[in-house]
């Protein structure tokens, strides 16, 4: 039997608290050892790992491309299927690869059989795929089921056909019929969060909205802390509610920094959307333990009849190239608004005198306007600047004669009150331009209707 069957057929034997670790928020930038040794000699029934997020940006997924470095990825990846092999529990992880498209999966299964066949290891795995066929979604698209969300535009075809991969993610029900399969290990493609926690509890017959909560927030591992970190953490549930732990001495789980974190990337304090339903929160409460634990019980599950689906896509615009300045003079700094609009007609002049612009060109002053949206009035100029002009065109090569063009003459650029034809800007390094290679964008970011929420994702099972 292997390790899923074996905890299914146990806990439903023998009823008991179940506990789950949570071993990284986003697998390949490293688990602190001691953290996840103390975590291991807890004794988990499952571990699980979210590898992806969209916060990396669409690039990834556009490019296929992991956001972890290689080494880095094996090492957490080598960490976590050895310590559930030696404990014989299941091993869960979501989003695989950074972004959980078919190259994301791919990569990340060939580090798994490669560890497995270095370290003498064999096991039954799921492999859950999240791509989209795109003439499903198409067809969707006619059908008028698919819809806009987080005010993105409406979806036309040619998204659909120019993404470069898209995706859904899935929720709980793929994860349980993943673990009902008696299997080690299950590596799954773009999924929510919730879906690597709660599917094992759900199948066990604890409750539903407990079984969510908790996963919602120790998919995060410590960092509902205070210190907030990225050691692991472990949960205790029962039938009435769970338990929350730092495996890191030094952090502690607060009524507060717990309740704090359920509000993780919601707009709604009350309310989590999911594929097969929505988590309420309103009676969600929130108890000290002692002064490391939180008790959390009281949220409530709700499920949909009209499931949903969210859909990530990418495209790629074009070829990115930056230059990257700084600047200490006041007056400089007090007509930034005012120069680089300029420099940017004077460079469009240049390099667009026999054909018509095909760039974009972006500035950013940090320490002005770089970061916020919204500039407080009245407030006081800051004594430098970094300046960031962003150039994305059709090819590589336009993109680096923009930003070349407007280095030389942003160096020399003559505005009132220059005191000096030279030396008004200071260069971090040289060459100050950077060609950064595709640039993406999502394109994709929209909820497709469906029966059934689990059909889109398909599963293999095997023998490593």
């Amino acid at each position: 039997m292997s390790a899923s069957g074996r905890i299914l057929a146990q806990l439903r034997r023998s009823r008991r608290p179940l506990r789950l670790l949570g071993a990284s928020g986003q697998l390949g930038y490293g688990i602190p050892t001691p953290g996840f040794n103390t975590g291991l000699a807890r004794k988990p029934d499952l571990i699980g790992c979210d590898m992806g997020s969209i916060d990396i940006g669409p690039t990834y997924l556009g490019k296929g491309e992991m956001a972890t470095a290689p080494e880095a990825t094996r090492r957490d990846l080598r960490k976590v299927l050895l310590a559930a092999r030696d404990l014989d529990v299941p091993l869960v992880i979501g989003s695989a690869g950074s972004a959980g498209a078919a190259p994301h999966l791919d990569a990340t299964l060939a580090i798994i059989r490669d560890i497995a066949r270095a370290d003498g290891q064999r096991f039954r795995m799921a492999v859950i795929r999240a791509d989209v066929a795109r003439p499903m979604l198409l067809e969707a698209f006619r059908n008028g089921r698919i819809v806009s969300f987080d005010d993105m535009p409406a979806l036309t075809e040619e998204d659909i056909t120019e993404a470069a991969h898209i995706v859904g993610q899935m929720g709980t029900g793929v994860f349980r019929r993943a673990l009902e399969a008696d299997v080690d290990v299950v590596i799954a493609g773009r999924a929510c969060d919730t879906g690597i926690f709660a599917a094992l509890p759900m199948l066990l017959g604890f409750d539903a909205g407990l079984a969510m909560h908790m996963a919602k927030i120790i998919e995060c591992a410590s960092l509902c802390c205070v210190p907030g970190g990225r050691d692991p953490i472990i949960a205790e549930l029962d039938d009435e509610g769970f338990v929350l732990e730092s495996t890191n001495p030094e952090r502690r789980a607060t009524p507060t920094s717990v309740a704090a974190h359920s509000l993780y990337e919601q707009a709604d304090p009350f309310t989590v959307n999911e594929p097969e339903g929505t988590l309420d929160l309103t009676n969600a409460r929130y108890e000290a333990v002692d002064d490391r634990r939180t008790r959390v019980s009281g949220a409530v599950w709700r499920e949909t009849n009209s499931p949903t689906i969210k859909l990530e896509g990418a495209r790629l615009i074009g070829e990115r190239a930056v230059l990257l300045a700084g600047a200490a003079d006041p007056r400089f700094i007090a007509r930034s608004k005012e120069i680089l609009p300029k420099l940017s007609d004077l460079v469009r002049d240049l390099v667009c005198e026999d054909q018509p612009q095909d760039y974009t060109l972006r500035w950013r002053v940090y320490g002005v306007d770089g970061v916020r949206m919204v500039v407080p009035a009245n407030e006081a100029p800051p004594g430098e600047v970094f300046i960031m002009g962003e150039c994305i065109a059709p090819t590589r090569e336009r993109a680096a004669e923009v930003v070349r063009t407007c280095k030389q003459y942003l160096l020399h650029f003559g505005y009132q009150g220059r005191l000096s034809t030279a030396g008004n800007l200071a260069f971090p390094f040289t060459p100050p331009e950077v060609s950064l290679g595709p640039a993406y964008r999502f394109n994709v970011y929209h909820l497709l209707q469906v029966d059934d929420p689990d059909a889109l994702f398909p599963m293999e099972i095997e023998t490593v």
